[in-house]
C-alpha cells in the first residue's frame, strides 16, 4: 500500500518492486505537485469520500460491487471535489471487475514494462544516481542483451524479475563476479528452486533448521542464526523419527546409528550445503559491534523457501513459532522476522492467518508485539487483506489486555500509521479508553512511540496536537488525561518521548510553538490550567524565555501577549503570568538595591 511522502518506511521492501499483474487504473482531478501520495483502504466508500489534503491518493483492489457504482455521474463530482482541493485520485480495479459503460474513458489498461525494459531502466537511474559510471552501465547492458539474459527475462517475465537483474548485474560489473553465477543466483531464487532444496534435505533436521534460520533471519549476525538453527534443531529431530520397534534398523547391532556425528560439520560447510553464505562483516554502530551477516546466495530464496516450509509442509508453521518463542532477543530480530513472516501471511489463507498472530500480539515482551506490528504492516500492504487487518486492529485496540492495545500502538508507529495518520489517532484513542485504569508503563511508551512516529511527518503535527488537547481536557485519572500530562511534561521539561524512551522523533514544546505557533498556544493555555501540568509547563515556558536562540524561535513576545490577553478567562494563565510578573519584579528591586 502507499504511504504519505517524506522519507522512506520501514518494512516496505515490496513496495520498490514492480508490481507484475495486469489491471485497469482510472484517474480523476488534476496534477499533483509536492505532497506525496496517501494510500486509502479498499473499503473506503467514495460516494462519502472527500479529500483534505493537496496530494495524490491511491486506492487498490476496489471491490466489484464499490466498482459498480462509480458512474459518470459520480466520478465528475469526485473531480470536482479534487480539482478544489489541488488533489488527484487513482482507482485501481482488478481486470475481470466489471465496470459501468459509461466510464470507458476514464479507464486506462495497465500492462506491466518487459522485464529486460524495466532492467535497463533501473541501470539507467543507477547511473544517473552515481552508483554505475557510464562505462559500467555499457557493460551491465551489454550483458542483459546477452542471449543468456535474454532467454531468463522470457522465462521470468514479471517486472519485479527485471529489478533484480538489474541489482544483479549492478553487482557484477562492480565487483567483476561472471554472469553465470549470477544467473544460477537467480535462477535459485524461484519457488521450485526452494521446493526441491526442502525435498533433497527433508531428511536432515540439522538442514532444514539452518534453512529456516536464515530464512527467518535474513542479514543477521551468525551467532543469532545459529542459535536460533540450535534452538529449532531439536524440536526438528523428533518429526519422524521411527518408533521404538524400529530403532534397530538403522544399522547392525553394536555400532552407532548412519550417520551419526557427534561433532558435525563446520558452520560454513553446513551453509555451502543448503546454499547460503557469510557475508563480509561489517560495523554497527548502535550498539557498537561488528557483525558478519549470513544470507543465501539466490536473490529471493529466503522468501520463497520460507513460504514454501511455512504454508506446504504440516506443522512447520507452529514449530517455527515455537522456536522463535524460545530462542533470546537479540537486536533486530523483529524487523527481520516480522517483515518475513508478513511476507509469508499474504499469502496464507483461512480463517487462522490472523489468528497465528495473537500469541505474540498478547506477549508482555515488546520485541514480540513489535514483530506483529512489522508483520501487519507487511499484509496491509495486499489489497485482499486491508479490511481484515484494519478490523483485527479495531478489536485489539479494545481488547482487555494490555498487551494487545501495544501491539495496536506499535502497529501505528509503522508503515500502517505513517500510510494512514487518521485511522492510527483513532486507533490510538481507543487503545486509551478505560477510564478505570491508569496508564501502564508499556502503554504509556507504546502509545509515546507511535505518536513520535507520526510526528515525524509534517503534515501530522496538527491533528497529533489537536489529540494532545482533546486528551488533556479528558478526566483526571483516565488513560488519556495521564497521557497527555506524560506528553506535555517530557515536552517542556526535556522531549516528548523523554530522552531514553523508544521514539522516531523527538519533540520540545519550543519546537511546537515555533512550528505550529496557533494549535501549540491553545495546548499551552490547556495545559497551564490543568493542575498536574501547570508547574511543567511554566517550567518550559521560562526555559524558552532565558534561552534568546528559542525566545526568537518562538517568538516569545507575541505569545506571551496572546497569554496575557486570554489570562482573565483562564485562572492557570493568570497564574503563570503573575508569577512572571513577581519574578520579573523582584529581579529589577535586586539589580536597583545593588
Amino acid at each position: 500500500m502507499p504511504e504519505s511522502a517524506g522519507r522512506p518506511r520501514p518494512g516496505t521492501e515490496g513496495q520498490k518492486r514492480h508490481g507484475g499483474r495486469h489491471g485497469r487504473v482510472r484517474a480523476v482531478g488534476g496534477a499533483v505537485r509536492g505532497e506525496g501520495i496517501t494510500g486509502l483502504d479498499s473499503s473506503t466508500d467514495l460516494s462519502r469520500w472527500q479529500p483534505k489534503e493537496r496530494r495524490g491518493y491511491l486506492l487498490q483492489g476496489i471491490s466489484p460491487t464499490a466498482a459498480a457504482t462509480l458512474g459518470e455521474v459520480r466520478i465528475t463530482a469526485l473531480g470536482s471535489l479534487l480539482r478544489d482541493a489541488g488533489a488527484h485520485l487513482v482507482v485501481t480495479v482488478r481486470v475481470e471487475t466489471v465496470l459501468p459503460g459509461d466510464t470507458v474513458a476514464r479507464q486506462v489498461t495497465h500492462r506491466p514494462p518487459p522485464p529486460a525494459e524495466v532492467a535497463a531502466k533501473h541501470l539507467g537511474a543507477m547511473a544517473e544516481e552515481g552508483e554505475l559510471t557510464s562505462g559500467q552501465e555499457a557493460d551491465a547492458l551489454r550483458h542483459l542483451a546477452s542471449p543468456a539474459f535474454v532467454g531468463y527475462l522470457d522465462a521470468h517475465s514479471l517486472p519485479g524479475d527485471g529489478a533484480a537483474v538489474a541489482e544483479g548485474l549492478r553487482d557484477l560489473v562492480l565487483t567483476g563476479g561472471s554472469a553465470e553465477t549470477l544467473l544460477d543466483d537467480l535462477r535459485t531464487g524461484s519457488p521450485a528452486a526452494a521446493r526441491a532444496a526442502l525435498a533433497e534435505a527433508r531428511h536432515r533436521a540439522d538442514r532444514i533448521s539452518l534453512m529456516a534460520a536464515i530464512s527467518l533471519l535474513p542479514g543477521q549476525d551468525r551467532t543469532v542464526v545459529e542459535r536460533y538453527s540450535a534452538v529449532l534443531r531439536p524440536h526438528l529431530d523428533g518429526r519422524g523419527r521411527p518408533g521404538p520397534e524400529h530403532a534397530g534398523a538403522q544399522g547392525p547391532p553394536g555400532e552407532p546409528p548412519a550417520g551419526h556425528d557427534v561433532l558435525g560439520p563446520a558452520f560454513e560447510d553446513r551453509l555451502a550445503a543448503v546454499g547460503a553464505r557469510l557475508l563480509p562483516p561489517r560495523f554497527e554502530t548502535t550498539p557498537r559491534y561488528s557483525v558478519q551477516p549470513v544470507d543465501f546466495s539466490g536473490r529471493h530464496r529466503s522468501d520463497t523457501l520460507l513460504r514454501s516450509l511455512w504454508l506446504e509442509y504440516e506443522g512447520m508453521a507452529e514449530l517455527l513459532w515455537k522456536s522463535l518463542d524460545e530462542v533470546s532477543h537479540h537486536p533486530g530480530i523483529e524487523l527481520a522476522a516480522g517483515e518475513r513472516i508478513g511476507r509469508v501471511l499474504a499469502h496464507a489463507t483461512g480463517p487462522d492467518t490472523l489468528r497465528q498472530l495473537y500469541p505474540f500480539a498478547a506477549s508482555d515482551k515488546r520485541w514480540r508485539r513489535r514483530l506483529v506490528a512489522y508483520a501487519l504492516g507487511e499484509m496491509v500492504q495486499h489489497p485482499a487483506l486491508t479490511g481484515a487487518v484494519r478490523e483485527q486492529l479495531r478489536q485489539w485496540s479494545g481488547a482487555a489486555p494490555v498487551p494487545l492495545r501495544c501491539t495496536v500502538a506499535e502497529t501505528c508507529a509503522g508503515s500502517y500509521g505513517l500510510a494512514r495518520p487518521a485511522a492510527a489517532l483513532k486507533l490510538l484513542d481507543t487503545v486509551l479508553d478505560g477510564p478505570d485504569k491508569s496508564l501502564e508503563g508499556p502503554l504509556r511508551t507504546a502509545v509515546s512511540f507511535a505518536l513520535s512516529a507520526l510526528l515525524s511527518e509534517d503534515t501530522n503535527h496538527v491533528p497529533v496536537l489537536d489529540l494532545l488537547r482533546a486528551w488533556q481536557a479528558a478526566d483526571p485519572g483516565t488513560r488519556r488525561h495521564d497521557l497527555a500530562v506524560y506528553a506535555v511534561e517530557s515536552m517542556s521539561r526535556t522531549s516528548f518521548p523523554r530522552p531514553g524512551a523508544p521514539g522516531e522523533r523527538r519533540v520540545r514544546l519550543a519546537d511546537l510553538l515555533a512550528e505550529h505557533p496557533d494549535r501549540a498556544r491553545s495546548l499551552v493555555v490547556a495545559a497551564l490550567d490543568d493542575p498536574a501540568t501547570h508547574e511543567a509547563t511554566a517550567d518550559g515556558l521560562f526555559l524558552i524565555e532565558g534561552d534568546r536562540e528559542l525566545r526568537r524561535r518562538t517568538g516569545f513576545p507575541h505569545l506571551l501577549a496572546a497569554l496575557a490577553a486570554t489570562a482573565q478567562n483562564h485562572r492557570g494563565v493568570l497564574r503563570y503570568v503573575l508569577r512572571r510578573h513577581r519574578g520579573r519584579t523582584a529581579s529589577s528591586t535586586e539589580r536597583h538595591a545593588s
